[in-house]
This record gives C-alpha cells, structure tokens and sequence, in this order.
C-alpha cells in the first residue's frame, strides 16, 4: 500500500511540475491603446513624436509613426521587456511590466503609416 501512495504522490507531484514548466500567458485581455498612448506620453514624447503627424523634438529620435518603416513593430517587444539601453545617445533607460509592453505596441502599431498600394 505504501508504495502505491509514493506512486500517485510521485505522479501528482510530476504533473505540477509539468503545469509549471509551461509557459505562463502574458496577459488574458486585449491590449490598451489608450493606455498605451498613456505610456507614450508619459516615457516618450519628451523625444519621439508620438503621434500620426509632428516631428520628434530630438533630431535621433524617429517619429513613433516611422518606426515600421525599418522593422516590425514587435521587434520591439524584447527591448521593452529588457529595457531599452540604445537609441538615441540621451535616451532614459526605463522598464515596463508585460502588460505595459502589449500596450505600448499596441500605441505604436496604431500610428503605422500606412503605405497606399
């Protein structure tokens, strides 16, 4: 009998291990553009412009409306997440939660140009 219990203690034990071995989800609701643009103003504009028109008052810092031009958006998702050291040599080092970083994406991704074709 007592080995039968270390069996399904092991095996219980086993598939917590394996739930915990997968990866947690980022985040169970839609990412914010609003609290993206938040995020934008607040960390950003000093700058980058942040919005579909204007230019970034510093002259290294693209428009957030350009940034598509030269990689996918989302390329940007692990700078964010480890927090962004390079760019424009004055820019401020900060860090966002994962759900900040869906949100600025999100921000960034809705100002796009849109290429006409």
């Amino acid at each position: 009998m007592r080995h039968v219990s270390f069996v399904i203690v092991a095996l219980a034990l086993g598939g917590c291990a394996s739930c915990l071995a997968e990866p947690a989800p980022r985040r169970a609701e839609t990412p914010s553009v609003e609290s993206g643009r938040h995020l934008a103003e607040l960390n950003c504009a000093t700058c980058h412009a942040i919005g579909a028109t204007g230019e970034s008052r510093h002259p290294m810092a693209p428009p957030f409306r350009t940034l598509s031009r030269d990689y996918p958006v989302t390329a940007l998702e692990e700078a964010f997440a480890e927090g962004i050291l390079v760019g424009h040599p004055d820019m401020p080092e900060f860090r966002l939660a994962p759900a900040q970083i869906d949100d600025l994406l999100a921000y960034i991704e809705s100002v796009q140009e849109r290429r006409g074709g």
